[in-house]
């Protein structure tokens, strides 16, 4: 389509689109409803449905409902939406159900500053359901990622049978930038593995734990079982000790074992370089020009963006850590993802944060003063 002057939100409708989803459920709220806005007028468009629901509870409950019968499903909210669907994402983790949740974080905690930015719900997204298990949280920096990584979400939902977070923020959701998403290197559309004809189904079977289960739609001629509770391959539920340690670790199995294929980034690492900015989201837009500043000041600097949070790519960051002895990680939280450095960190690597969360954009001189980079 060419060059277009769109808002992330219009970017992650259209990756959405792009990726095959065909069911959206959400609820206002800012600065996410304008997803919900968008759904409602592209989905019916391309022959899918959207729909608002009566809460946010509901929402996701409509959403886990529709991926089950076959559909790509995706909701959108904002950190307090999230809250209410925690209980939902357990039950899709662990019905283990392909789903996209948009999180469009806003600052907090509670209802906070509806209307003001932040990235408070790093460690949230992580740990927002009962169990620990692991997850996918992908983050975008501009308006065409948002765009590419919400059409990789689904890939990774259906591939792995997870939810799948998307990070957006205010800054990114709601500022237009002028994109070409033609430009945008995707890849291929990829669709949940489904039951053979005649097999006889177990909507969790595998033979090795990192092994996707094949799914049979709701509808279709099997009997679909489907709970909350720990449940054995077959759906049904189980006390046995032994096959309850066997789900866990197949649940966490399908993620850890992947983790490389998971992992998106970014690096620009400097030959001698002793320091390393490493940054994800909208603050790594401040972060490379705070980069270009010290490099044009003659100063060895290197530079690694995340795209994929969690699982952590601890491959990548230990790589970008070698020969470093300082590390700034800043953020527009307390200091939520310097915790995964520091523990990734070797002995001797100073870490450093720049945080604050006044609702204001972390600046590339904040990032080069509190960072002690000049």
């Amino acid at each position: 389509m060419g060059l277009e002057f769109i808002d992330g939100n219009q970017a992650i409708v259209r990756g959405a689109i792009a990726a095959g989803c065909c069911f959206f459920a959400g609820y206002p709220i800012t600065p996410a409803s304008t997803i919900l806005q968008y759904m409602l007028d592209q989905l019916p468009r391309s022959g899918g449905v959207a729909l608002q629901a009566e809460d946010e509870i509901a929402a996701i409950g409509f959403c886990i409902g529709a991926s089950m019968a076959g559909r790509k499903a995706m909701t959108a909210t904002s950190g307090p939406g999230i809250s209410l669907y925690s209980e939902n994402i357990g039950l899709a983790t662990i019905g283990e159900t392909p789903l996209v949740i948009v999180d469009v974080q806003r600052q907090g905690p509670a209802t906070g500053s509806a209307t003001k930015g932040a990235e408070g719900d790093i460690q949230f997204s992580r740990w927002v359901t009962s169990g620990g298990l692991p997850v996918i949280a992908l983050s975008p920096a501009t308006v065409a990622e948002a765009y590419e990584l919400t059409y990789r979400a689904f890939n990774f939902a259906e591939q792995f049978r997870v939810p799948v977070f998307l990070l957006s923020s205010k800054e990114i959701s709601l500022t237009r930038e002028t994109v070409d998403l033609d430009e945008v290197n995707l890849p291929g559309v990829l669709e949940r593995p489904r039951m053979e004809e005649g097999e006889i189904y177990q909507p969790h079977a595998f033979d090795r734990p990192e092994q996707i289960p094949a799914l049979s739609d709701f509808g279709a001629a099997q009997v679909t079982r489907y709970t909350t509770s720990t449940h054995d391959k077959s759906g049904y539920l189980t006390t046995d000790p032994a096959v309850i340690q066997e789900m866990i670790d197949h649940y966490a199995a399908k993620i850890e074992t992947a983790v490389d294929e998971i992992c998106l980034y970014s690096e620009d690492l400097q030959t001698g370089a002793d320091q390393l900015l490493l940054s994800y989201g909208v603050t790594s837009r401040a972060a490379s020009v705070a980069v270009d500043h010290m490099r044009s000041a003659g100063k060895k600097v290197s530079s690694l963006v995340l795209q994929t949070l969690y699982p952590v790519p601890e491959q990548v960051i230990r790589g970008a850590l070698a020969g470093i002895s300082k590390v700034v990680v800043p953020e527009m939280n307390m200091g939520q993802y310097r915790l995964e450095i520091d523990r990734l960190a070797p002995d001797g690597v100073e870490v450093v944060g720049v945080n604050k969360m006044d609702t204001t954009l972390i600046s590339p001189t904040e990032i080069l003063n509190q960072g002690d980079l000049l």
